[in-house]
């Protein structure tokens, strides 16, 4: 499967900003370190889309589309959709996915 681009989601942009802002005050290093490996991660899923696993409590639920990336405490939510990979969200793996999974989705599925 060739990829021919990979999306961020505004939705996603948003999460990155809200973290960065969180951490800024505490360390810009961080906050630059934290924005490297997400742009290193993302860029990645050009050439390996699939190396993110299924996200398992959507796998549970029988929705196998969406996959994720782990990064520090985050959760890189994306699917693959033909030949091109969308970022939908990043999710602070601290907190409770499912509950958090369902609000994002049905705010990005709402707006289409």
């Amino acid at each position: 499967m060739e990829i021919k681009e990979v999306l961020v989601s505004q939705f996603a942009e948003d999460d990155l900003n809200e973290i960065a802002e969180y951490y800024f005050s505490l360390s810009q290093n961080y906050v630059e370190k934290i924005i490297s490996e997400f742009e290193s991660n993302v860029m990645s899923l050009k050439e390996q889309p699939k190396r993110g696993r299924i996200a398992p409590e959507l796998d549970k639920q029988g929705i196998s589309k969406y996959r994720e990336l782990i990064q520090g405490y985050y959760r890189i939510v994306y699917e693959i959709s033909h030949d091109k990979v969308i970022v939908h969200t990043i999710i602070d793996g601290r907190r409770n996915f499912e509950d958090i999974i369902i609000s994002k989705l049905s705010r990005y599925y709402g707006n289409k």
